[in-house]
């Protein structure tokens, strides 16, 4: 009776359970194991940060030669989509270009950027749009960029004439920084960085700053070991740059301001960038609706500088150094300019619209050796298909130009400088070719960058000839930061054009 008593319990009993089991997998199917991308070995804790080192588009492209153009990177805690192709490069930019709008909120984003102020590194979202239009519409559109040109021809006519006073060996690295600085200060203040007070600090702190943007900060990977920044002395310096360079943008905001109440005269060139962001906060922005502060103008000004300064000396001293190093090629564009310029004193920027191969030749610098080799990091905002892959909401995505520029599938011979190959194959208007990067997030300043370094290029190969001083190999290595300046200055041998 016992017996049958208990077989009477169990059945139902187990009948429940399995019932409820088969219900539960039934509301509650397992999801199906995500396809990632290939990656490498990692180690515990840090992931893949030692492999970075200190030039890291070098080091993702060797990796990138063994796992692929799409490879999966954990720094810390943070997945990380490495992109070393064009093909792959379109998936991200344009294809879901969208999904991977945001930017990553990074300490030295915030510390140097007055979190997140500026348009290049403000995440994604109703701020972003409204700046990033102001910026297109009011501060870099064409009628704005046109109304510089007497500033970059007076510039580059100072340039051309301190070249010919000192006739020698000149240092080129040196002398593009100063005279970009001069035109994007002119262009951003009204004014030239050297006849500030402290203009020569600017361009000391712009350097650090622009060190500091493509720096490592342990704690935005792994926030536990967030100590160590201060240990390292990280965070001290970025304590130490941002308020270097807010100082001297509040002197100049008050010192403009002041200016406009006694309606001074604006020099040759029309209004700043700083005087367009002037009127606005002066208006309260009622026709952008969106409220400009101080540190709103104090960012989007380093959008200026940043962005353009350092882009623009930096190819200047890529193109020259290629230049130096492929005397044919050096020959051919003199040959052109010349033949263009006939016996005319200056050069004009509509002579330039006719120069086809110095085009070439900027583009390819470009390819080569762009300027910024990691465009400014994007951040998944939700979770996408990237060809057969899955990627995870919040993954970094780090699109390494550099390595694209080098692709063999995509570049015939891509390790040689070959400027001819941007006359027959018009490959810039792909993916292959994206230095100021491309959708959403693409680089608004394009058109101001290039026009200032094909006007500076074109006047000092006509007026010239360059050669390397004697006994003098040139060193072609890089220096770390968020754009690529040559290790040690490029000096040059500079004589009248014969």
């Amino acid at each position: 009776m016992n017996e049958i008593q208990l077989h009477l319990f169990i059945f139902p009993a187990f009948l429940s359970l399995f019932l409820l089991w088969s219900i539960k997998r039934w509301l509650y199917k397992p999801e199906p194991k995500k396809k990632s991308p290939p990656s490498p070995p990692k180690l515990p804790i840090i992931g893949h940060i030692h492999q970075l080192g200190s030039l890291p588009h070098q080091s993702l492209h060797s990796l990138a030669q063994k796992y692929g153009p799409l490879m999966l990177l954990h720094f810390g805690r943070v997945p990380v989509l490495v992109v070393s192709s064009a093909d792959a490069a379109s998936e991200i930019l344009k294809t879901h270009d969208l999904a991977f709008a945001s930017r990553p909120d990074f300490k030295a984003f915030k510390k140097l950027m007055y979190d997140g102020k500026n348009v290049t590194f403000s995440p994604y979202g109703e701020y972003w749009r409204k700046v990033k239009s102001m910026f297109a519409l009011q501060l870099l559109n064409a009628r704005r960029v046109q109304s510089f040109r007497p500033i970059r021809e007076d510039e580059t006519a100072l340039l051309v004439k301190r070249i010919g006073e000192s006739l020698g060996t000149v240092n080129l690295s040196e002398m593009f920084a100063e005279v970009t600085n001069d035109v994007i200060c002119r262009s951003a203040f009204g004014t030239k960085y050297r006849v500030m007070g402290n203009g020569k600090q600017l361009l000391k702190s712009m350097v650090e700053l622009m060190e500091l943007l493509g720096s490592i900060s342990i704690g935005d990977f792994v926030p536990w070991l967030g100590w160590i920044d201060r240990v390292s002395g990280l965070d001290h310096k970025l304590k130490y740059v941002g308020k270097e360079v807010d100082d001297f943008l509040e002197h100049v905001i008050r010192q403009r301001v002041e200016a406009r109440k006694r309606k001074a005269v604006l020099e040759k060139g029309g209004e700043s960038f700083l005087d367009v962001l002037l009127e606005i906060y002066d208006e309260n922005a009622a026709a952008h609706s969106i409220s400009i502060g101080r540190d709103n103008i104090k960012a989007l000004i380093l959008d200026v500088i940043e962005g353009g300064s350092d882009t623009i000396s930096t190819t200047l001293e890529w193109v020259m150094t290629e230049l130096l190093r492929h005397p044919t090629v050096m020959k051919i564009l003199q040959k052109e300019v010349r033949e263009i310029v006939k016996d005319k004193k200056d050069i004009s920027e509509d002579d330039i619209g006719k120069m086809q191969y110095l085009k070439a030749v900027i583009k390819e610098s470009f390819r080569y050796h762009p300027p910024a080799p990691l465009l400014a990091h994007r951040v998944a905002r939700e979770d996408v298909k990237v060809k057969s892959y899955d990627i995870s909401k919040g993954t970094l995505v780090m699109v390494n130009v550099w390595s694209i520029g080098r692709d063999p599938s995509y570049w015939d011979e891509p390790e040689k400088f070959k400027p001819e190959r941007f006359l027959t194959n018009l490959k810039e208007s792909s993916f292959g070719w994206i230095p100021f990067g491309a959708g959403r997030r693409g680089c608004p300043g394009m058109t101001y960058s290039m026009a200032m370094i094909e006007l500076l290029v074109a006047n000092i190969v006509h007026k010239f000839d360059w050669k390397l001083p004697k006994g003098v190999v040139l060193d072609m290595t890089e220096r770390a930061g968020i754009t690529i300046h040559r290790a040690t200055p490029l000096l040059a041998l500079a004589s009248k054009a014969t």
